[in-house]
């Protein structure tokens, strides 16, 4: 398994984010900050789904999905048709093979990045690949 140190990891759920923002975009939702404007829930969330992938390094999408689906209940978030924060509802909060494509995506893209980045960076910080 790969070891990072926690800068790492922020690093890693920084770049994840980005790109699941700029993916989102691509699709006409304009509801993800970037990552310096995010609340702390949506950071933690990524942060979380990086320890995730890094404990469950054969993790599939679906398991990805079900890793954050499983956080947000938790947390108290319920299905919703529209995502609010204040109310704790999204519409993500079904079964992954329920999703849209363009959210299924969104956790292949998700899990995808951590990988990447994780085969790339094997013990080493971010910071020594600028």
């Amino acid at each position: 398994m790969t070891t990072l140190n926690n800068r790492s990891i922020i690093d890693i759920a920084r770049i994840a984010h980005e790109a699941n923002r700029a993916w989102c975009e691509a699709n006409d939702d304009d509801s993800q900050p970037v990552w310096n404007d995010a609340p702390e829930w949506q950071k933690s969330s990524a942060i979380q789904g990086v320890n995730f992938h890094l404990a469950n390094p054969d993790a599939t999408d679906s398991a990805s999905h079900d890793n954050w689906m499983k956080q947000k209940v938790e947390e108290g978030w319920v299905y919703g048709e529209v995502k609010d924060p204040e109310k704790k509802t999204h519409p993500c909060i079904v079964p992954f093979e329920q999703l849209p494509l363009v959210q299924q995506i969104k956790d292949r893209l998700f899990r995808s990045i951590c990988h990447t980045m994780f085969g790339a960076l094997d013990g080493v910080s971010c910071r020594s690949c600028k």
